[in-house]
C-alpha cells in the first residue's frame, strides 16, 4: 500500500478567495434582501476584487490552482462518474465544472451589478453612469434574478461537501483551512508547488484594478 505524505494541496491565495466567497455572497442576499445599498455596493467591490484575484491566479498560481490543471474536457467527467478516473490532487474533474459555474456566475452577477441601479434610489453600480436608463433597467431586473442561480450554484457546492463528506469519507473543508491533506506519496511527487506570479504582486494589480472600476473608470489621460 502506498505510504501518505502530508503536502500543502490549497496555498494561501485559494484558501482567501475560497473564505471570502463563502462571507461575501450570502452577506450580498442578506444586504440586498434588507435593502442595506451602502453595504450593498461596497461588501459587491470586494467581490470584484476578490473575483479578480482568483481568476488570475487561476493562470498565474500554483498548481493546483490553476484551471489548466484541474479543468477537465467531457470524457473525464464522464469517466469519473463511471468511477474510471483516477483521483489526483485538488478538484475532481466533475468539482472543477462546479468551481468554473460558480465563478462564472458570480462573475456575471457582480458585472451586471457594476452597471445596475437607479440614481434616484441612491444605489447605483460605480459604472452605471456609462449606460442608458433603460439598459441600466434592464440590468438591474437580471442583477435581482440572477442573485437565485449564484445562490442554487452554491447550495449544490455545499452538497457535494456533505457527499462526500457522509458517503465517500473525505473531509474536503479541513484541507481548506489548513491548505494541508495526506494524499499517497506517488502523487505527491506529482504535485507542482511553484507559480508564475508573486501572489502579492497580484493581489495589489488587481486591487488597483478595483478602486479603478470603483471611482467609475476613468480614463487615465
Amino acid at each position: 500500500m502506498d505510504a501518505e505524505k502530508t503536502i500543502t494541496v490549497w496555498g494561501w491565495p485559494v484558501r482567501l478567495c475560497h473564505w471570502s466567497f463563502a462571507f461575501l455572497v450570502p452577506m450580498m442576499w442578506y444586504t440586498a434582501e434588507n435593502s442595506l445599498w451602502w453595504w450593498h455596493t461596497r461588501l459587491g467591490m470586494v467581490l470584484f476584487g476578490v473575483l479578480l484575484f482568483r481568476i488570475s491566479w487561476g493562470f498565474a498560481g500554483s498548481g493546483t490552482a490553476r484551471f489548466a490543471q484541474f479543468v477537465r474536457g467531457p470524457s473525464a467527467v464522464f469517466a469519473y462518474l463511471r468511477g474510471k478516473y483516477d483521483e489526483g490532487i485538488g478538484h475532481s474533474p466533475l468539482g472543477a465544472l462546479g468551481v468554473v459555474a460558480l465563478l462564472g456566475a458570480m462573475s456575471l452577477q457582480v458585472g451586471m451589478g457594476l452597471f445596475a441601479g437607479d440614481p434616484f434610489d441612491g444605489a447605483t453600480g460605480p459604472l452605471n453612469g456609462l449606460v442608458g436608463v433603460m439598459t441600466a433597467d434592464m440590468l438591474t431586473d437580471w442583477h435581482e434574478t440572477f442573485l437565485w442561480v449564484v445562490l442554487g450554484l452554491v447550495a449544490l457546492h455545499l452538497s457535494a461537501i456533505a457527499f462526500y463528506d457522509v458517503i465517500k469519507h473525505s473531509n474536503l473543508i479541513e484541507p481548506m483551512i489548513t491548505g494541508q491533506r495526506d494524499v499517497p506519496a506517488s502523487l505527491a511527487e506529482n504535485i507542482e508547488h511553484g507559480s508564475r506570479a508573486n501572489p502579492f504582486i497580484v493581489l495589489i494589480i488587481c486591487a488597483a484594478i478595483t478602486v479603478w472600476v470603483w471611482l467609475g473608470a476613468p480614463p487615465f489621460s
